[in-house]
């Protein structure tokens, strides 16, 4: 089962391109969920397979001190990450997109925020040409209206296409992959990118936000106001306690334990 129904209830409404998804957690849901929800965000700042490898030569202290070193203190850090993390997660569950970087292993330093689109996803259309989703998310206690509005203005820059900086930082992780696939796919969007050859109308959008409050009224407006020339997901995941769940998962991700 996927995280997220394990994890939460959904409501989808779908007009034409455009899907309105909310989630909402279900009694009990989130103790059910803790554990990979927990190493889903270690996963994303570091590879599960080399944080293994650092318990079996530091035990599990040493190789906690080292996922500390890369997991954010600030609250307004963290919040910004796990609303990316989750959307993450999410667009692999729920859509035919991949997103093939986990791009909080490249941070600078680790209250750093990283600039350009929040997270790209890729996909092969029936005729095995290139198809992206361009996304960004939102995290906040209480999700307003000018949130939501600055989501969409950044979503619609550059005609509405990943920034060419996001898409070329993406090819060049790929290129450095052992994965064949992955090599090839990384090529493919340098080749895109210098040819100028990837259309806005085939980049869909996703607008991804995690609040304590909501869905608000804006969100839907939003979608509802969106271009009718490509995909739109919108989505809310309502987290009650929205800024001690988040406290509490980073708090737990950084603690490996002992088993």
């Amino acid at each position: 089962m996927s995280l997220f129904t394990d994890w939460c209830r959904k409501s989808q409404s779908k007009d034409k391109l455009k899907h309105f998804l909310t989630l909402v957690e279900k009694e009990g849901g989130r103790d059910a969920v803790r554990n990979r929800i927990t190493e889903t965000i270690r996963s994303h700042y570091e590879r599960l397979d080399r944080i293994a490898e650092d318990v079996a030569r530091l035990g599990y202290e040493g190789a906690a001190e080292l996922l500390r070193t890369v997991l954010p203190r600030n609250a307004r850090a963290r919040s910004g990450e796990l609303g990316e993390i989750l959307a993450t997660e999410l667009v692999e569950e729920e859509t035919g997109f991949r997103v093939p970087v986990r791009r909080l292993r490249y941070k600078d330093g680790r209250e750093m925020a990283l600039r350009g689109d929040d997270f790209i996803g890729v996909a092969y259309d029936p005729n095995d040409e290139l198809w992206l989703l361009k996304g960004e998310a939102k995290s906040n206690q209480i999700l307003s209206k000018t949130t939501i509005a600055a989501a969409r203005e950044a979503l619609c820059r550059h005609d509405g296409r990943c920034t060419p900086d996001s898409l070329l930082f993406v090819a060049n992780r790929l290129l450095e992959s052992d994965n064949d696939d992955d090599v090839e796919l990384g090529r493919t969007i340098r080749d895109g990118i210098g040819r100028k050859t990837i259309l806005a109308s085939r980049v869909d959008h996703m607008l991804f936000t995690m609040s304590g409050n909501g869905p608000p009224a804006a969100l839907k407006v939003d979608l509802d106001g969106a271009s009718a020339d490509r995909t739109h997901y919108v989505v809310n995941l309502r987290i009650d306690d929205h800024q001690d769940f988040i406290a509490e998962m980073y708090e737990e991700a950084q603690n490996l334990g002992d088993t």
